[in-house]
């Protein structure tokens, strides 16, 4: 089991690499080798987005990037919906994705409960803090586009919107997991990464 736990790790690591190192990297073929690079561009969101953040913020900020995932508003991938706009300086929907920045992670320990949560949340093992919000922003600025969607909701450093007031949030059905939830033996995965 702790074996199995370990090379998920490993895996998730090197999906990661993978998403940051763009296409002069690539998987082998190979079953789950999509949910790999899914998985590593969630976790790269929600360590450069949340950061710092309660695990309810963190969960928050990766659930925005699912619901996307899910919505016929945006692309139906996760790594699209981190990457949509570009990379052209400050026109894209993530700011870590086109802040000019280094995207490598320098905090380990922020980096695996970046990748524990992105499992979680991409095989549908945690509640949705945000009820469907397809939008968010720091509490730190005020983008017009907010004052279209009424009054947010504030979790932690970021509020958080569902969408217009007269459109319906439009996410459709969520599939179900044939995986079994990560966070199954959490006090065997806490030790083996306090370990390593």
């Amino acid at each position: 089991m702790i074996c199995r736990q370990f090379a998920g790790l490993i895996v998730a690591i090197a999906a990661t690499a993978v998403v940051l190192a763009g296409p002069t990297i690539s998987l082998a073929a190979s079953t789950g080798a999509d949910d790999v690079k899914e998985i590593g561009c969630l976790a790269l969101t929600i360590y450069h987005e949340a950061r710092g953040e309660s695990e309810r913020g963190k969960l928050a900020v990766g659930h925005v990037v699912m619901n996307r995932a899910h919505s016929v508003l945006f692309p139906a991938s996760v790594c699209d919906v981190v990457q949509e706009g570009g990379q052209q300086l400050h026109r894209c929907q993530f700011a870590w994705w086109c802040d000019g920045r280094s995207d490598r992670p320098k905090d380990l320990a922020a980096l695996r409960e970046s990748l524990r949560l992105a499992e979680e949340i991409y095989y549908g093992c945690t509640r949705d803090p945000t009820a469907g919000a397809l939008w968010y922003h720091s509490i730190a600025v005020k983008p017009d586009w907010s004052k279209s969607f009424g009054l947010g909701k504030r979790i932690d450093r970021h509020m958080f919107y569902r969408g217009d007031l007269n459109r319906p949030v439009q996410i459709s059905a969520f599939m179900t997991s044939h995986h079994r939830c990560p966070r199954a033996a959490p006090t065997r995965m806490m030790t083996l990464l306090a370990g390593s």
